[in-house]
């Protein structure tokens, strides 16, 4: 199967769980392609000054993994920075969140899979 680009649907969200600004979501996978394991397969931009506002995960864990951009993550509660080629694991109870501190749309791969 192919999916090409201009077949994706994306989705703007603005205050994402308490955040501020733009989100622009495009799923990658619709829900029923991941046969019960998982829930979102998604590349993702916050707009400048934008973030998704600090959440849990319960039942399932999520990974970024930072394209373009820079920012902070919000780790549970610890503020770190965080740039292209990084990797984010946010398991099973923890939480996090993740601003764009930068001029440029902060880009991310997120995944979320069920435990």
């Amino acid at each position: 199967m192919i999916k090409h680009a201009a077949d994706l649907k994306t989705e703007v969200s603005t205050n994402r769980f308490g955040g501020t600004g733009e989100i622009h979501s495009t799923s990658l996978l619709a829900k029923e392609q991941f046969l019960g394991k998982g829930r979102l397969f998604a590349h993702n931009k916050v707009k400048p000054g934008s973030s998704l506002g600090r959440h849990q995960h319960n039942g399932d864990f999520e990974v970024f993994y930072i394209l373009r951009g820079e920012g902070i993550v919000d780790d549970n509660g610890s503020k770190s920075p965080i740039k292209a080629g990084d990797v984010i694991v946010t398991s099973n109870g923890e939480s996090h969140g993740i601003e764009n501190t930068g001029r440029v749309d902060l880009e991310y791969i997120a995944l979320i899979l069920f435990v």
